[in-house]
């Protein structure tokens, strides 16, 4: 079966789960909202008219926080409420995450009176003990917890993708390589990431804590030396196979070394790996997405290995083989689409993880910059005041429906991938 026509199966199987379907709707709606958070929760205009010239500040801000722009001094530190407008457009909830109330301290309730101007001013669901709207961060902490949940997990999709086809399809001997082109690319690996990494670590820690686009570009520079490293190997293994010694091709046990790395990494406790590296960089939402996404693959890559392992022993897979097709087109053209099914619901089982693995670190101070406000900030803030009911219920119903939309997301992908369950 090809790749499209099992999607679409997958699909017609998912929507007939109503509860699954429902938890998708959701998140797709959490996502909408993440996309447009500057424009609903903002304490800048999405549109105004200021000294004859019209401003899209909210627009702005955007640009800016991605580094893509840059703001005239004059409005960098401007006074966006008592700024003199001929008119104005501000978003419906007119704070910030890190606005602080200073009339609104200590925290008030939802439902208590509050020192606002007006009923636009109002903190829907009351304020943290910095005088913070809730409100505001729970709307923001759904692009902080998605972004860090997906962006995770689609790390940890593609080392599980890399890992689990070579353990899975080549096994202990079916990837062969010459002595000398084996040994040079091990040692140019290890040096390699060696210059790649130890004298770039400074650069690369002042990146985890800028934007997307600055850490991606310091990774990308990282990852092009190991790539120059490997070409080199390459490159000097062809005289040193002039050597009948090196010349000889020899089975490399990838799938033991795989496995022996997922054992190692399974001995190793998390938690404690999360904290020696956040002591190191300094909390970071890059910083959590890079650790749960190099801790979170393992998973995926055990279950693609079971799923190839018994899909290449099948007819078609000996067909191909005895076509003469090439490694990489058995793997791609006819393997994938049929294994990837375990994939799918890996993935959503691992993004519900990632969501609750950030809130947890964050509760406990190890998440992300201790300035940025998230669901997980925000119930930690309950601790200094038991009665602020507001500050961990909302945030908690937000987690909770999050991680179990997920679940139910990967329930349905699982029901709907299961062959047992389809109608014949």
């Amino acid at each position: 079966m090809e790749k499209q026509g099992i999607i679409k199966s997958i699909w017609k199987g998912f929507q007939q789960n109503k509860l699954a379907l429902a938890a998708f709707k959701l998140i797709v709606s959490f996502m909408a909202i993440a996309l447009i958070a500057g424009f609903l929760a903002n304490d800048k205009p999405i549109a105004a008219k200021h000294n004859g010239q019209i401003l899209f500040p909210a627009f702005k801000e955007i640009a800016v926080n991605a580094g893509l722009a840059k703001w005239n001094p004059a409005l960098q530190h401007a006074d966006w409420k008592n700024l003199d407008y001929a008119w104005s457009v501000f978003p419906p909830i007119p704070y910030l995450p890190n606005n602080i109330d200073y009339n609104n301290i200590p925290p008030v309730g939802p439902f208590d009176a509050q020192n606002i101007e007006s009923l636009r001013w109002r903190h829907w669901l009351g304020t943290d003990a910095l005088g913070r709207d809730v409100l505001s961060g729970i709307i923001h902490g759904i692009k902080i917890s998605l972004g860090i949940g997906l962006g995770a997990m689609f790390i940890a999709l593609i080392l599980g993708l890399f890992t689990g086809i070579l353990s899975g399809y080549y096994g202990d001997s079916g990837f062969r390589m010459s002595r000398g082109r084996f040994f040079l690319n091990l040692v140019f690996l290890l040096m390699g990431t060696f210059m790649a990494f130890v004298p770039r670590l400074y650069i690369l820690k002042d990146a985890m804590q800028s934007t997307v686009w600055e850490i991606l570009k310091e990774l990308g520079i990282s990852f092009s030396i190991i790539a120059i490293f490997l070409v080199i190997a390459n490159v000097l293994a062809l005289l040193l196979q002039r050597i009948s010694f090196f010349k000889k091709r020899v089975a490399l046990p990838v799938d033991l070394f795989i496995q022996r790395l997922i054992e190692l990494k399974l001995s190793i406790p998390i938690i404690f790996l999360f904290i020696a590296v956040i002591a190191v960089t300094g909390p970071s939402a890059n910083v959590l997405i890079l650790l749960i996404g190099f801790t979170a693959w393992t998973g995926i890559a055990r279950f693609l290995r079971a799923e190839i392992l018994r899909e290449k022993e099948l007819a078609y897979i000996e067909a191909a083989r005895a076509l003469g097709y090439s490694n990489s087109r058995i793997i791609f053209k006819h393997l994938m689409p049929n294994v990837l099914s375990p994939v799918f619901v890996t993935f959503a089982f691992g993004v519900s993880g990632a969501i609750l693995a950030e809130s947890s670190l964050s509760f406990l101070g190890l998440g992300v910059s201790p300035e940025t406000v998230t669901w997980g900030s925000l119930m930690a803030s309950s601790k200094q005041c038991p009665t602020c009911w507001w500050l961990a219920v909302f945030p908690g119903i937000m987690v909770f429906l999050t991680v179990y939309s997920f679940y139910l997301i990967g329930e349905g992908l699982s029901d709907a991938a299961n062959p047992r369950l389809k109608k014949i």
